[in-house]
């Protein structure tokens, strides 16, 4: 009956452990130097030049509210979003700008025409920036081997605690 039980915690302690881990993250690494707060808040300004506040939503390696200069382009604000992960889709991105009468326009932008190109001279520009600007960056999550492991880890082990559970039930 103890080495039941002391398999059932030894399982959920298991399983915990394997969620608990955080990808991309070593312990005593500096996420960014310039990371002004936590939260999402990042502080690019240039003293010697105008600033904006921006943002970037979606599939990077840091979103969230950015100040910069005005003279940077989407590329710039790519840059310092730690660039897209390998699950953007980079031909759907979108900048969402907001007039001065408050409507919104979204521009679509598409980098495969980017990477395709074979004549720098025939390069789209990218759009600059405009103060309140956000831009979008799509995707959707990839799972890779070790979450598949960790998915059926979790699964099996929680199977096996129940099946272990109607047993001792049905035994006595």
């Amino acid at each position: 009956m103890k080495h039941i039980i002391i398999a059932f915690f030894t399982c959920l302690i298991f399983t915990s452990i394997i969620f608990a881990q955080n990808e991309g993250v070593q312990i005593g690494s500096n996420l960014s130097a310039r990371q002004t707060s936590a939260g999402g808040y990042y502080d690019y300004s240039d003293p010697q030049a105008v600033n904006i506040k921006v943002a970037i939503w979606g599939w990077v390696r840091y979103p969230g509210k950015y100040i910069i200069p005005a003279y940077s382009n989407v590329n710039d604000l790519l840059s310092y979003a730690g660039g897209p992960t390998d699950a953007a889709h980079m031909e759907h991105l979108k900048l969402i700008r907001t007039e001065k009468d408050s409507s919104e326009t979204i521009i679509p932008i598409k980098y495969q025409d980017l990477l395709v190109e074979n004549d720098i001279k025939s390069f789209p520009k990218a759009p600059p920036l405009m103060p309140g600007d956000v831009l979008v960056v799509s995707g959707e999550p990839r799972l890779y081997f070790n979450n598949y492991l960790s998915i059926t880890l979790s699964v099996v082990s929680t199977l096996v605690s129940v099946a272990t559970l109607l047993y001792l039930i049905v035994k006595k």
